[in-house]
């Protein structure tokens, strides 16, 4: 008995090369690029995209989450503290009450469903894909990204002079956490400071995180732990609350410069 209609491999190599293609031709010239797959890149990437803002997610892993798959010491138990709990509720995620301040969900069900919301809300994805530099355009202004392949990175360095391309965008999101991988570029050309963050300080960081949220420079907005990194502060270990709260902040910082707002 035949369940499924006919298809040759043929035909199923074409559909995913036409549509890649297709995806590839769109994501080199973007309203905003939000660098890196965490709660805050997932978060400003699903508002924006909410608003009519054409945006890519561009995520060099093979899956999209970052850390809040995983909570904290390998325990997929992940918290937030009041009031970030409305944004769970806005996403449908169940959750339980540890304590007055702080609750707790799954981490592989917050970021599942935090995952489809974005893509639902219209926001493109690019993931095995590495930032690997900035277009920087008039006064240094940034005005995109450059990206290769993440198994690039992995080749032996005899071969592995593969050029990348260029994806313009009026607006840069820098989320790659920790690292502040697109503010390190412009800090090691000497266009901005960022001294890094510091020691583990939970309610001073989640706070200092979200209100310091913005821009870092011209063209380029920081969100998440790429915030901790780039001015000094604390940072605040396995919660998340700032992270989805950072996130929806640069979102409408983006959507005010862009005339959304």
């Amino acid at each position: 008995m035949t369940i499924f209609e006919k298809a040759s491999e043929t035909e199923v190599t074409r559909a995913i090369v036409s549509q890649f293609y297709k995806d590839i031709n769109q994501f080199a010239d973007m309203d905003v690029i939000v660098v890196g797959s965490g709660p805050s890149g997932l978060m400003a990437a699903r508002d924006l995209a909410k608003n009519g803002v054409r945006v890519l997610i561009l995520e060099r892993n093979n899956y999209l989450g970052g850390g809040f798959w995983m909570g904290g010491f390998l325990m997929n138990t992940i918290t937030v503290r009041s009031p970030a709990q409305k944004v769970l509720d806005e996403l449908h995620i169940s959750y339980d009450k540890y304590s007055d301040s702080i609750y707790t969900t799954p981490g592989p069900l917050a970021t599942s469903k935090l995952i489809a919301s974005t893509i639902e809300s219209g926001a493109k994805i690019l993931n095995m894909a590495m930032f690997d530099d900035v277009v920087l355009r008039e006064k240094n202004r940034v005005g995109g990204v450059v990206v290769n392949w993440t198994p690039v990175s992995t080749l032996p360095r005899a071969i592995s002079c593969i050029d990348p391309v260029a994806f313009e965008s009026k607006i840069v999101i820098d989320g790659t956490g920790h690292d502040a991988q697109v503010v390190q570029k412009l800090a090691k050309r000497n266009l901005l400071d960022a001294p890094g963050e510091g020691g583990m300080w939970i309610e001073a960081s989640e706070d200092a995180v979200v209100e310091k949220s913005g821009w870092a420079h011209p063209g380029l907005i920081v969100i998440g732990m790429a915030v901790a990194t780039t001015f000094g502060l604390p940072r605040m270990g396995p919660t998340f609350g700032s992270m989805l709260l950072s996130g929806r902040k640069g979102a409408q910082i983006a959507l005010e410069a862009l005339g959304k707002k």
